[in-house]
């Protein structure tokens, strides 16, 4: 491949290098951010060599080349604008300007959770491998791993532990990432994260007994009762608080003077805003997540199949504009509270959508004459089952709509079957095939059934409507 002449062809029809402010790549796509974007000839992009597919998301524009072509398109075209040294942070900051308030939202609770995602996800596959080994009559007739192995007792004792832990100190990963989202010092942030969870205080799991039996501690300061209940596995309350305590800091610093500085503003912004946490903040926003979870599961499980069929409809849609982000703050939720809540529903219909995206673009792979489609359908189909669908959708099957259409079809279908079972995940991790081991151990099996609906609905019915397609462009061609 010519990258240099790629690379110029490619600066022309999206409008020059006065038109490109931002440019970086990732590991198969090139990202852009464009000064206006109705300068960009997509039809003329999608022809030229070694492009798989485009697209506009959170005010950027996306070029798939795919892993290794990118790199070496990219720094092509580095070279030929002079936009060298910079990251996917950068585009992304430039494509933030033309956001609306709901995009700014949603990307903003993606930039907090997705840097805490590996934790989050090694967790819960933790906790996967535990109930595997503790799981009643799963492998063995009324008996678990452990019943039958003694020896392993102190292996899963020990798995358990490790996967509480990323849980039990979500708010100090959620503070520390949010307080750089927010502005503040993310240590400053971890210190409030800390004191959410201090041992001294009553661990937050016990809150709900503690309060039907009377029994919450608290201080008492001039006259004033302060419970003294930690926040173990919240999300909105450290939210909101990191975020108090970004302003607070950045408030103080502007009086307070530079040679008092690291000695008042940490003192001051930690006191100022643990006060303000544990006497308001937190007992509100704390009650207003319970509802949430509680709101969301009452949903889900009252709707029935009906519920999960349109929550499995639109997912894909969600997932194109991006606001899917945001459904992780939820799942923490309810996975934190997983006592209560059996775990999350989103993971499992996720994945139903998923497997119904990387369906339809194989359908169209194995349909396709064009040799440059089959390449990129069956690539994407695959990536698409392993729970990566964004090459598939847009790449595939949103190109040619009715792949698309099958697609939301049968994850509807699919996420209706597994509603009817009440099928949730222990974790999260990737949601395809891969999945299996965040599914709860007594419901893999209709997990699996789901999966096998969702293909074969999808890769069917974007087979009929393909034919439709193709009966169509027939009859256009002779008339």
């Amino acid at each position: 491949m010519n990258y240099p002449s790629i690379a110029k062809e490619l600066i022309n029809l999206l409008g020059g290098k006065s038109n490109i402010s931002a440019l970086a790549h990732c590991a198969t796509r090139l990202r852009l951010a464009v000064a206006d974007e109705s300068l960009i000839d997509e039809q003329a992009i999608e022809n030229i060599e070694g492009v798989k597919g485009q697209f506009k998301v959170a005010g950027q524009y996306q070029i798939i080349f795919g892993s290794g072509i990118v790199n070496q398109v990219y720094a092509e075209m580095a070279k030929q604008t002079g936009l060298s040294e910079m990251s996917t942070k950068d585009v992304a900051s430039a494509g933030a300007e033309k956001q609306n308030v709901v995009q700014r939202a949603v990307k903003g609770l993606s930039d907090i959770f997705v840097p805490i995602i590996p934790a989050i996800v090694a967790g819960g596959l933790l906790m996967g491998i535990y109930n595997l080994l503790t799981a009643q009559g799963l492998f063995i007739d009324d008996m678990s791993l452990i019943d039958a192995n003694p020896g392993l007792t102190d292996l899963a004792s020990m798995i358990n532990t490790f996967a509480n832990a990323p849980f039990v100190y979500l708010p100090i990963l959620l503070a520390f990432s949010a307080s750089k989202k927010f502005g503040g010092n993310p240590f400053l942030g971890a210190a409030l994260g800390m004191l959410m969870v201090h041992p001294d205080l009553l661990n937050g799991w016990g809150f709900g007994g503690a309060s039907v039996s009377g029994t919450i501690p608290t201080w008492n300061i001039l006259g004033f009762e302060i419970e003294k209940v930690g926040y173990q596995g919240s999300v909105l309350p450290v939210l909101v608080a990191t975020f108090i305590l970004a302003k607070v800091e950045n408030g103080l610093r502007k009086f307070i003077p530079s040679v008092l500085d690291n000695l008042l503003t940490p003192l001051l912004a930690i006191f100022i805003t643990g006060l303000l946490t544990f006497t308001v903040v937190g007992p509100f926003t704390r009650d207003l997540g319970f509802l949430l979870g509680d709101g969301l599961n009452w949903l889900y499980e009252s709707a029935g199949f009906i519920g999960g069929a349109v929550f499995g409809l639109i997912y894909a849609p969600f997932v194109i504009t991006g606001m899917h982000h945001s459904f992780i703050a939820i799942e923490t939720q309810l996975l934190a509270d997983i006592v209560t809540t059996g775990g999350t529903f989103i993971f499992p219909i996720a994945a139903m959508s998923n497997v119904s995206q990387g369906a339809a673009a194989l359908a169209v792979g194995f349909m396709s004459s064009d040799k440059k489609m089959k390449g990129i359908a069956i690539p994407s189909g695959v990536t698409g089952l392993l729970g990566i669908t964004e090459p598939a959708m847009f790449g595939v099957n949103l190109k040619l709509r009715y792949p698309f259409i099958a697609a939301i079809t049968a994850a509807a279908v699919s996420s209706a079957f597994i509603t009817m079972f009440n099928v949730k995940a222990q974790a999260l991790g990737a949601a395809g095939l891969p999945g299996i081991i965040s599914i709860l151990p007594d419901k893999i099996g209709y997990y699996v059934v789901g999966m096998i609906i969702a293909f074969i609905t999808a890769f069917g019915l974007t087979v009929l409507l393909g034919m439709r397609e193709q009966a169509k462009q027939k009859v256009k061609a002779v008339a």
